[in-house]
Formats: C-alpha cells, structure tokens, sequence
C-alpha cells in the first residue's frame, strides 16, 4: 500500500485508478452489448419506445436479498419475433403476516387507463395508452381475498393492499349418530 505524505498528490492516483477502472468496464460492457444485438436483426426489434432495462433490490421476509427485473428488453432482445405486452413496471411486493402491499411504478398514465385484474392467486395489471403500454403479473405465494382489495393511485404511483385468506387451522366438528 503506498503512503502518503503531506504535499503528495493523491489526487493523481485516484484519477488513473478509479477512472481507467471505470472506463474498462464501460468498453467491457459496449463489448457485450454489441454481441448482444449481432444476432438480431434490424426488422425484429421495436424501436418505436426506448430500451428499459433495471432491478430493483430487497430484503426478504426470511432476511435474503430479493432481486426483481423490470423494463422492456428482455422480450424484445429475444430473436423470436415476439410482441411485447408492455414495459414492466417497477413493482415492490411487500408481505405481512395476513396481508399484502403491492406498489407499482406507472408513470405518465391517468387512473383511467389502469386495468387490474385480481384471482385468489395473482394481480395483473394492464395499461394502454398510446404512447405508453404497461404490463404486469404478480403471483401470490399464498391465497387472497380479491374483495378486500383496496387500490390507490397517486403521482404515478399504484398502490394496492390486500387480505390474505386466512386457513382453517382447527377441523370441523360432526356430531355421532
């Protein structure tokens, strides 16, 4: 490890390190991207909205990092022509001991252009507009009551919370004959 001394530029040193570093990861990265899209052609993709890809990243009820994708380049960079439904909107799902918190990212869209559809085991969430598409399906580990649903939407933002069916631990009692 080098040392420094008072009147050394350690200035210098944390230039060429950390922006040589970033600047070979960048060309590591345009390389993959590159091979990414050498094998589709140009007729296949959508360029009508922009490339969307990100994760978000969170703890776990069981204290594990949980990693979701969002975006729209996962269909879209398949080399089977395959329509799209929508961009993936940025979702977090939040589970309690007898509920659950959806909250979804939908920018740029009225609540009128929301559809939700809600089963006992999953949400799914449509938005067609024309200049904005968005596409969503969150599966429930558990079962949910669909009526007590409850949905807010607010700068963007869709926020829906739901009751978990709770299931019968105790039998049911019969009397003899």
């Amino acid at each position: 490890m080098k040392r420094y001394r008072k009147g050394d530029d350690w200035f210098d040193d944390f230039d060429s390190f950390f922006f040589e570093d970033m600047e070979e990861q960048f060309q590591r990265m345009r390389r993959s991207m590159e091979r990414m899209f050498s094998d589709i052609q140009p007729d296949q993709m959508q360029m009508d909205e922009p490339f969307v890809y990100g994760f978000s990243m969170r703890v776990g009820p069981d204290g594990k990092p949980v990693f979701q994708e969002f975006g729209n380049t996962r269909q879209e960079l398949s080399t089977e022509n395959v329509q799209p439904k929508g961009r993936e909107p940025l979702t977090d799902v939040c589970e309690r001991e007898n509920k659950y918190f959806v909250t979804l990212e939908l920018p740029g869209v009225d609540k009128k252009d929301i559809d939700l559809v809600l089963t006992e085991k999953d949400i799914t969430i449509d938005v067609q507009k024309q200049d904005r598409t968005y596409h969503k399906q969150v599966t429930f580990s558990t079962k949910v009551d669909p009526d007590s649903a409850k949905a807010t939407y607010k700068n963007g933002v869709l926020d829906i919370a739901l009751d978990k069916v709770q299931e019968r631990k105790e039998g049911k009692k019969i009397s003899i004959d």
